[in-house]
């Protein structure tokens, strides 16, 4: 009951839901765009009707997914000013820049010329619409952008300096280009492209389940595959560049990440339990490897939770590693961090099986064999992975931070609203699971509708037409004499 009264658990459990809910719609939205584009350049180069009846099938639920995590979205942006009114004075200044720039530059950009894809197909050039699709798709990387900025300026602050009730920007590209930008929406956009690929696999086995649409299961898995297989390695590089950011800017986070709590080397868990009361992690590790991974040396010293939860200077040298300028303190859940980090790691290698899997049932429709119905049922159901390795990966990054909402320098506690109560929270809760869940049973109606009728071939008003031009008969010539002669 203690929890059902306590307004900032309750600010920050309505504010991750609504976020859970949302980076459902919006990494696939990001990710189907690609694909929207893939296929109607495709269609202009070949101008077989079945690519556009491709393009056309993948505009439908893109669209479709792209209103409702509009919709979704809204919420999030009100809160700000009624659940994190002191946050919202904090970082107002920094805060509404990034969100302003999303606001003007990108979703006016992707909204625009959505417009443009979904009525003006047969009212401007192929080679327009073909560059329309894909400014789609690069207005919604950018609205991801200007977005992750936001974020990232609150993980790693820059360019601004501190006036007490509230940061002020003093260098824009220095916020915006903050330490953890540029590695983060790396990750975050690779990541979503690799959710939509699993999404494109997923349609392809559900007709190869049902014995139909054989050409496009075959289309749809071949093109996932081949998307999947360079975003899934491109994962490698950009996970790196991430975890080295986190090592360098928030220690408390990455020893929570491996239940770190002594200085020295850190070692990697492949799996295990933290302890808390006791300060034990246990689980089998390897010894130094994730210095190694983040510095190249596995002797490197990187600091325990015992010294992270504490204020400490870490520019003393005697953390090489590490680049905060007097950590204020404190450590977020340290075995919930260490759950969600180590089941990312183990749902990005299932991603790597279900790409063989994949691979395996490919080779086997294009030699006409029998498919085995459970790898077909894996594949259906594939897009789960990457959608929970997405979320988990978020609630590393965001509860790793804690206890501060803005890292070092705001806590999460000091940036809720004071004028808002628990029970108005609670209700809210409850009404937005209710709104939500309606939300998401009318999405998933209209989006299992679309993929159960498949692609259409419709005709292309602008297609040369072909007329058949039939034989007349040969005149037949009546000779009639005058007056009956």
């Amino acid at each position: 009951m203690e929890l059902l009264m306590d307004a900032t658990i309750l600010a920050r459990i309505q504010f991750a839901f609504c976020v859970f809910v949302h980076f459902l719609f919006v990494p696939l939205s990001i990710g189907l765009g690609l694909f929207v584009a893939l296929a109607e350049t495709r269609y202009y180069k070949t101008k077989d009707p079945n690519d556009r009846a491709r393009s056309r099938f993948w505009l439908k639920i893109f669209t479709t997914t792209f209103i409702i995590g509009v919709a979704t979205g809204i919420t999030m942006e009100f809160s700000f000013g009624t659940n994190w009114a002191n946050y919202s004075r904090y970082v107002g200044d920094i805060f509404g820049a990034p969100l302003a720039a999303e606001a003007l530059l990108a979703f006016f950009l992707e909204s625009v010329f959505l417009g443009i894809v979904i009525f003006g197909r047969n009212k401007i050039s192929q080679k327009m619409y073909l560059v329309s699709t894909w400014l789609v798709w690069f207005g919604s990387a950018l609205s991801a952008l200007w977005i992750l900025i936001a974020n990232s300026w609150m993980q790693t602050p820059a360019g601004f300096k501190d006036l007490g009730h509230k940061a002020e920007i003093t260098d824009f590209w220095a916020a915006a280009l903050n330490p953890s930008t540029v590695a983060r929406y790396l990750h975050t956009v690779d990541s979503v492209i690799i959710l939509a690929a699993f999404v494109v696999m997923a349609v392809g086995a559900y007709y190869l389940l049902r014995k139909r649409d054989t050409e496009n299961a075959k289309k749809f898995i071949k093109s996932g595959l081949i998307v999947g297989i360079i975003t899934v390695v491109l994962m490698l590089p950009f996970a790196h560049m991430q975890a080295t950011v986190v090592a360098e800017h928030q220690p408390a986070k990455l020893a929570a990440m491996e239940g770190h709590w002594e200085d020295g080397p850190a070692d990697m868990l492949l799996f295990g339990w933290v302890d808390e009361k006791t300060q034990t992690t246990y689980g089998p590790r390897i010894p130094g490897f994730v210095s190694w991974l983040v510095t190249f040396d596995s002797t490197v010293d990187f600091p325990g939770l015992n010294t992270t939860k504490n204020p400490v200077d870490f520019t003393t040298g005697k953390y090489p590693g590490v680049l905060v300028d007097s950590y204020k303190g404190g450590n977020p859940p340290v075995n919930f961090v260490f759950q969600a980090y180590h089941l990312m790691v183990a749902l990005y290698l299932l991603l790597i099986v279900w790409l063989v899997i994949a691979g395996l049932m490919l080779k086997k429709a294009n030699a006409g064999k029998d498919l085995p119905k459970v790898a077909l049922y894996l594949l259906v159901f594939g897009p789960l992975i990457p959608f929970l390795c997405i979320q988990s990966g978020w609630i590393v990054a965001e509860v790793g931070r804690q206890p501060w909402v803005v890292y070092n320098l705001l806590e999460t506690a000091r940036g809720v609203s004071p004028v808002v109560s628990a029970p108005e929270l609670l209700i809210t809760i409850l009404l937005f699971v209710v709104f939500y869940v309606i939300l998401f049973v009318a999405w998933l109606r209209i989006v299992l509708g679309l993929i159960k009728k498949g692609p259409q071939i419709e005709e292309d008003p602008k297609a040369p037409k072909v007329i058949e031009v039939q034989e007349a008969a040969a005149p037949v010539v009546v000779s009639a004499t005058k007056g009956g002669e």
